[in-house]
C-alpha cells in the first residue's frame, strides 16, 4: 500500500489544493473519488476554521465544475445528453425517467443531485439545455453544493482520521478495497444489462420527451 500511503502524505501536504481540484473535475464530468477525499481530509486539518475553508474551498470547484456540463447543454442542447447516455450506458427508460422528473420539479431537481455524480453531471447538462436560466441554476447549484459539501465535512471531521488509519494499517482493507471493486463491476453490468433490454437512446428521443413530454 505504499502508493496508497504516498497519495494520503499528498493530500496531508496540500489538502485545500487536492479538494479543490478534485471537486472541480468530477464535477466536471470526469470520474475522480473527489467523495471519498473530502471525507479522508479534515482528518489532516488542525482547527475548525480549517474545515471551513475547506468547505468553501470544495464548494468553489465543484460549482466551477459543474459549469462543463452546463455549458455543453447550452451549445449543444440535446446531443449533448444523447453523448453523455451512451458514455454512461444509460437506457432510453432511464432517460425518460430522468427527464419527466427534471421537467416536473425544475430547478429544485438540482439541489439533490449533487449526491449523486451521474444524476448531477445529467441535471446540470438538462438545466443548460435551456430548462433553467443561468442565474436561477447558479443559485440552486450552490445552495446543493454548500449542503452537500458541508455534510461531508461533517462526516470526515467524525470518522476521517479512522478511516485514514483504517486504509493505512487495517488488514481489512483488503477485503473493503475488494468489495468495492465487485460492486463496481456489478454496476456495469446492470447498466449493460439494461441497455441491452431497453436500447439506447438517440437524440432525436431525448428531443421529444425533453421539449414535450411525450413518451416514446
Amino acid at each position: 500500500m505504499d502508493l496508497l500511503q504516498a497519495h494520503l502524505v499528498f493530500l496531508a501536504n496540500h489538502p485545500f489544493s487536492v479538494v479543490f481540484w478534485s471537486s472541480l473535475i468530477e464535477a466536471a464530468g470526469i470520474p475522480f473519488p473527489s467523495r471519498v477525499i473530502l471525507i479522508l481530509t479534515p482528518a489532516f486539518l488542525a482547527t475548525e476554521r480549517d474545515l471551513v475553508r475547506l468547505a468553501i474551498v470544495a464548494t468553489i470547484g465543484a460549482v466551477l465544475g459543474d459549469h462543463v456540463p452546463y455549458v455543453a447543454g447550452r451549445l449543444a442542447g440535446t446531443r449533448m445528453l444523447a453523448l453523455y447516455c451512451k458514455v454512461t450506458l444509460g437506457s432510453a427508460r432511464c432517460i425518460e425517467r430522468t427527464l419527466e422528473s427534471f421537467r416536473r420539479f425544475g430547478p429544485a431537481a438540482l439541489l439533490l443531485s449533487r449526491f449523486s455524480a451521474s444524476v448531477r453531471l445529467f441535471a446540470s447538462a438538462c438545466a443548460g439545455c435551456g430548462r433553467v436560466t443561468y442565474r436561477r441554476y447558479l443559485a440552486f447549484d450552490i445552495i446543493g453544493t454548500v449542503v452537500y459539501t458541508t455534510l461531508c465535512v461533517l462526516v470526515g471531521s467524525l470518522i476521517g482520521e479512522r478511516a485514514v488509519v483504517f486504509f493505512t494499517t487495517d488488514r481489512r482493507r483488503w477485503l473493503f478495497l475488494g468489495f468495492a471493486v465487485f460492486a463496481a463491476a456489478t454496476l456495469l453490468g446492470y447498466r449493460l444489462w439494461r441497455r441491452f433490454r431497453y436500447g439506447g437512446v438517440l437524440a432525436s428521443d431525448i428531443e421529444k420527451v425533453y421539449v414535450t413530454g411525450e413518451r416514446g
